[in-house]
This record gives structure tokens, sequence and C-alpha cells, in this order.
């Protein structure tokens, strides 16, 4: 049977990957809190936000149980703190709700969860989970299970048609076992909080926010991206040496985030989603001819879980297909003339060259470090370098292509993107850098280590070439400047050994979260002069995602 605990960890787990931005928010408000939960069923659990996170741990597994405030819930408290139509003086009935802690405290845990359970409640997976909570404690919620500790000032009417109205009333909003997409509604539908009809009690005014389920929205995204891609790809021959390889990338498992970012700021500034759909495929196109190349310069072995396409097939159709990729995505950029009309193509197109541009010369910086065996010293560094080789073309051109597509031209509305874009795809290649490290290989999807066998300047070893002793610090260069060939693993966990002896991993995931969360304040402020729509609500949301993602 779930129990309290097993609902609550549910809860925020798929928050923390369908929803950051609910997550960071709430998690700004318990600041340095630490809350201890206990539930009517006897479970319990400790909750505390970490960095922009929070983490909750069963109490039984915890070494230490001290908290700052204490909470008991029984089914009945929880029930109407999941419902939130209440203030909190009525929530908190008698020998049903009892809170321990200084007011202040008290207060800040009473904002964290009021802002979850307004703002995830109208996301279908947390909808589901709490379904098949009351569900498997079906006997509690029948009327008259519950005694009232006080008079429901609602009126009787209110608890007429359901034991638990909240979820009634999401089952008959969206229907179980109804797909979104087979009920033909919009891509981005926006997913809002319980109650419509609550603006006259001000304490519970929410802001005019939307949150989406962001894992299903880049499902959607992407699916929709690979199958304009796949059509495009002719079917005739040489399908077994070129064609068949162009489409290997395209269809390994990925998590669609350029697709997403292109389509979603298309629709949040006007745009309709087939506006964006060719100019993202194109862009899908030059990032996965990119990806071939880069995994031949750098050579690796796997990509995403699975051989590269030199390993499998050779460098030379290796090659070959990556130059094909880049070839149809210039096609592919150009068939927009027939949907979107020229000014707008041309205004992709350009923003396309850039990106390239900047991809290139980062490409160059990199490699020309490992050549010449350099590790700069700045952190400043590695931002020029990853902002130009991953950056552009993975967080700041998607959204400005995006942009461009829903038929916004004027330059400095573009360049509104830049910084907060920048900030959140270095944070983004950073942590991406730490999972090559640390990182499940199964959900990273590259050779672990695979980063420090080809030698890459990350923030990890800036840091740790900054702060090891000398004599590390040339043990370390006559490792990089060993040929790739010539690495072994012992080798490579001989680094990982000596970044982890001078903290240069918790240094890189401190920075990236300091990067990311500078990323969403500017996202907020430079980004203000788009309206509060689904499509800028999956915007914040992987604005937020760098801060929220598993480490």
């Amino acid at each position: 049977m779930i129990n309290g605990a097993d609902v609550l960890d549910g809860t925020i787990a798929a928050l923390s990957k369908r929803a950051p931005a609910i997550i960071a928010a709430a998690a700004r408000e318990l600041g340095q809190i630490r809350l201890h939960l206990m539930f009517g069923d006897g479970s319990s659990s400790l909750m505390q936000a970490r960095q922009s996170t929070l983490k909750v741990v069963p109490a039984e597994q915890a070494t230490d149980t001290a908290s700052d405030v204490a909470v008991h819930f029984d089914d009945r408290a929880l029930m109407l703190l999941f419902d939130a139509i209440q203030r909190p003086s009525d929530q908190a009935l008698e020998q049903s709700l009892d809170m321990r802690g200084s007011r202040e405290d008290l207060l800040a845990v009473w904002r964290c969860f009021r802002l979850l359970s307004q703002r995830a409640s109208g996301l279908r997976v947390v909808q589901a989970l709490w379904s098949d909570y009351r569900d498997s404690r079906a006997g509690i919620w029948e009327p008259g299970a519950m005694p009232a500790a006080r008079p429901r000032k609602r009126g009787a009417a209110y608890w007429d048609d359901a034991a638990w109205p909240a979820l009634d009333w999401l089952d008959k909003r969206h229907p179980a076992g109804v797909d979104l997409l087979e009920r033909q509604e919009p891509v981005l539908a926006p997913a809002r909080s319980l109650w419509n009809g609550r603006q006259a009690e001000s304490w519970q005014a929410l802001d005019d926010v939307f949150d989406n389920d962001l894992l299903m929205t880049m499902d959607i995204c992407k699916t929709r991206v690979v199958e304009e891609i796949l059509r495009l790809i002719p079917a005739k021959p040489p399908q077994r040496d070129l064609y068949a390889l162009m489409k290997d990338y395209v269809v390994r498992e990925g998590k669609g985030l350029r697709p997403t970012l292109v389509i979603a700021t298309c629709m949040a500034l006007g745009g309709r989603m087939e506006d964006g759909v060719r100019a993202a495929a194109a862009l899908e196109m030059f990032h996965n001819g990119f990806l071939v190349h880069d995994d031949i310069a750098d050579e690796s072995t796997h990509r995403r879980g699975l051989p590269t396409l030199h390993e499998a097939h050779g460098i030379g159709l290796a090659v070959n297909a990556g130059d094909a990729m880049h070839l149809f995505a210039v096609d592919m950029t150009l068939s927009n003339l027939g949907t979107i009309g020229l000014a707008r193509t041309l205004g992709i197109i350009h923003e396309i060259l850039h990106m390239c541009r900047e991809t290139v010369e980062g490409q160059a910086i990199e490699l020309g470090w490992i050549r010449r065996n350099f590790v700069p010293s700045r952190d400043a560094d590695y931002s020029r370098m990853s902002t130009k080789k991953t950056g552009w073309y993975t967080c700041i051109s998607p959204c400005r292509i995006g942009a461009v597509a829903a038929g916004v031209t004027d330059p400095a509305l573009l360049d509104r993107f830049n910084e907060s874009l920048r900030l959140t795809g270095i944070a983004f290649q950073i942590q991406d850098d730490i999972l090559n490290l640390i990182g499940e290989t199964a959900l990273y999807g590259k050779e672990a280590l695979g980063d420090l066998l080809e030698g890459k300047r990350t923030v990890m070893m800036i840091h740790l070439f900054r702060e090891a002793r000398r004599d590390v610090r040339t043990r370390m260069t006559e490792i990089n400047a060993l040929p790739r060939i010539q690495k072994d693993f012992a080798l490579a966990e001989e680094m990982l050994a000596a970044m982890q002896k001078v903290g240069s991993i918790d240094y890189a995931i401190a920075h990236a979260d300091r990067l990311a969360n500078q990323g969403v304040r500017r996202f907020e402020a430079d980004l203000s002069f788009i309206p509060e729509t689904p499509g800028k609500a999956v915007l914040r949301q992987i604005s937020n995602y760098v801060t929220t993602r598993a480490l």
C-alpha cells in the first residue's frame, strides 16, 4: 500500500523531472530549513532544499533526524492541504495537523507546500500519483468517514459530489486514459492549479504562471521533428551506406531539448507549431552532423548508449554521412520558404550561419588546447569556449530561430535571449561534463570517463590544475599528453581521484548551480516582454531544468 512518505517522494521526484520551475520556486521558499514530515499512516520523511532542488529521505534511512520544523499530518489534514482551498487557520484542525518550529520557519514551510500543491496539482503525473494514493486508502475518503473538527465554512454542497473534491474535479477535467493528442488539444496546453475561482481569496492568489509537463512536451516536440526529418530523408539508394546512417543518431534516444526550445519560443511569441517544426528539423540535422564529426575528432566510442557512427561503420562513411546531414539541413532550412515566407526564412538562415560559425570557433579553441596540451587557468576561458562550442546551438540559437519563425526579426528583441540562455547553456554543459565522470552510463549515454580519455578541458580539469600540488599537475600533464589510443581507464581513474581529492567535482557542481540561477534571474528580467503563455512556461521549465537536473 502506498503511504504518505511514498506519495511525497514520488511527487518531488516527478516534479524534479517534469516541472523543475516548481521545485526551484519551492526550494527558494523552504530555504535552509530542515523539515521532518510525519504522516497518519506512521511513515515519515525528512525534506531539505539543496541548492535549487528538494531532497526527500525516508526518516528511517536518515543518519541525522534533527529538524527545524516538524509537521504531523493525518489523512484529513493531508487531504485539505492537497485541495488547497482553506486558509492555514482553517486547516490546522485539532488532533489532525500539528506543526512545531519558529513562526518564521513555519510560515516558510507553509508557503513551500502551498506553492507545491497549487502549481503541481495541474500536472497529470501528479494527479495520477495522488489518485493512486487515494485509491489505495479508499475507505477513509467515504462521506462521513472523516470527523469534522470544526464546521466547514464552504457549505455542505461542496462535499455532495465527491469525497476528495480536488481529485474528482480533475478526473472530470482530464478523464483518465484519454491521450493528450487524441483529444487534439494544443501541444502546449496549459496546466493550471486546481481551482480557477479563488481570486477573491487574496492570500492564496498565485502569479499568472502556467506550468507544463516538460518531459511530455519535449517528447511531443522531438517526435514531431523526428517524423519531419525521416519524411524528408530520401528513401532511394544508397540506403545502407548513406541515408540509413543519416537517420541513425536522429532516432536514438535523446532529450529533444533543441526542438522544444524552437517550437516553444515560436508558440510563445504567437506562432504555430508548424511554423517552427521545419526550422527545428534543420537545427537537429546540423546538430547530429556536428555530433558525428565531433565523435570522430574526440575518438569517442559511444553516443546515446550505442556505438558512435564511425565505430559502427568506419570513419569514411561517418564523415560522409555527417557532411550529408549538413547539406540536408541547408535544404530543410530553405524549404521554409513555402510555409513562413522569404523574410523569416532569410532570418533563420542568418541565425543558423551565425550558430555554425560560433560552433566551429568553439571547437577550434578546445581542439587547440588539447593539441598543445594546454590547460587554461580561468573558468572564464571555459565559459567562452563552451558558449561558442555548444551554448549557441544548444540554447541560444534555438530560441532565436523559434522567435524568427514566429515573425520576430527585431535584433534588439532577439538579443534579449542571449545572456539568459548563455548562462543556462554553460551550466548545462558543465553538468554534462560532471555526468561523464560520476553519472550512470546508461543515463548519460556516453562512455564513462570518456572526457578524461579525450583530454577535454572541463571546469573540473581547470580547477584541478589550479589547486593541485606541482607534482600532481606534472603527472596530469603527462597523462593529457598521451594519445587517446595509449590511455586506459586506470589513467582516467587516476585523474578522477586527483580531482576528487582537491574538490574539483563539488566545485563544478556549485559553479554550475550559480550560473543556472543567474540564468533563471535573467530569464525573468530579460524575457518579461513575452506574455505568460504555455509556450513561455516551457521555456521557464527549461531555464530551471539545469538547477534540478539529477547528478
